[in-house]
């Protein structure tokens, strides 16, 4: 059974500076700002699927007008992490299993490949910059920072494809993580941050030694392993099982 859509208040980050408005000269940068908020609330696990995203609500938020609050929307319904209909509104998007499995299968694409090329062209210094976010990442997990270590273990890969110099890869691997948390906050995923955190030593380890097979190897391990750890496949109940009266 579909779940249904959620009620719960918008916890948006970035709140408008003093003086934003709707008007002329506001759109674009407005625009932006809500998408990035809300797209940060869904990376940080602040809004869950199917929660009703009111127009009216988000515009009072941001201080802007409802039709700057629909240009984010429908951004956000291309990029697949909202979804728009007809007299019901948009809601945070509930990918299907297939959809799930597809999002994987392509970041074990794109991802493998990244850290072949990235583990041949490595410096020195980008080693370096990986290390000192692997500290972050082990402080937010130590803190017991939810939010901090969701959106820093979700960081790791942007950071991988940036390290290469090429943007669209960034943007690509950007919006793929962003698909990837909202398939682990619909299909409750058992991959635990220390987890995570562990096998992204493992990678930078590899790439520090520029063997880029290890890299790959240990790449697609991990997200063999998040995927793993979504439950993808429920189990059908035995029906009379579940209604038998109990003795």
């Amino acid at each position: 059974m579909p779940r249904k859509p959620v009620s719960t208040p918008l916890r948006l980050v970035d709140p408008p500076r003093a003086g934003a408005s709707g008007g002329a000269g506001h759109g674009t940068s407005s625009t932006d700002q809500i998408v990035d908020s809300i797209t940060n609330a869904i990376i940080e696990r602040r809004l869950m699927p199917g929660t009703r995203l009111v127009e009216q609500q988000i515009a009072d938020v941001f201080a802007v007008s409802r039709t700057v609050v629909r240009q984010a929307l429908n951004q956000l319904s291309r990029d697949r992490l909202v979804t728009l209909e007809p007299a019901r509104g948009a809601m945070v998007a509930m990918p299907s299993v297939e959809e799930a499995r597809q999002v994987f299968e392509v970041r074990r694409m794109v991802e493998g490949g990244m850290a072949r090329q990235l583990a041949a062209v490595i410096t020195d210094a980008q080693v370096a910059e990986l290390r000192a976010h692997l500290r972050e990442e082990r402080g937010a997990v130590a803190r017991v920072d939810v939010s901090g270590r969701t959106r820093l273990l979700a960081d790791f890969h942007v950071i991988l494809a940036r390290l290469l110099g090429n943007e669209v890869l960034a943007e690509l691997v950007a919006d793929l993580l962003s698909r990837s948390q909202l398939i682990a906050l619909m299909y409750q995923s058992a991959h635990s941050a220390e987890h995570s955190q562990s096998e992204h030593v493992h990678i930078v380890e590899a790439l520090e030694k520029r063997d880029g097979r290890a890299a790959v190897r240990l790449m697609e391990q991990h997200l063999a392993s998040v995927e793993r750890n979504l439950r993808l496949d429920p189990r059908t109940p035995d029906l009379a099982a579940v209604l038998r009266p109990k003795p």
